[in-house]
């Protein structure tokens, strides 16, 4: 599975930035998103990514947020791309 922003609606601007084997999504000069080749990395409240964590195989806590956030692996991904897209407003929203 591919993650492609441009499918998700209800966000605001934002600007891309390629490093290396990354892309990241920055909302202002914070990111919010980040795509790797197979997960995604978004911010997430503590309570939401501990509850993901414990309910998908598929989520872990995020290298590049650390505690404030979780990274998905995309291939076998066990939630839907409407859930995805959910949890990439959450972190769009969360972030100032």
């Amino acid at each position: 599975m591919v993650f492609d922003i441009s499918k998700v609606t209800g966000i605001g601007e934002f600007t891309a930035k390629k490093e290396k084997e990354r892309e990241l999504y920055f909302k202002g000069e914070h990111v919010f998103l980040v795509v790797n080749n197979n997960t995604i990395e978004i911010r997430s409240d503590h309570e939401l990514s501990r509850t993901l964590i414990e309910r998908y195989e598929s989520v872990m806590e995020s290298r590049y947020f650390g505690r404030g956030g979780i990274e998905i692996v995309l291939a076998g991904n066990q939630l839907t791309a409407d859930e995805l897209n959910d949890l990439v407003r959450l972190s769009y929203n969360l972030t100032d």
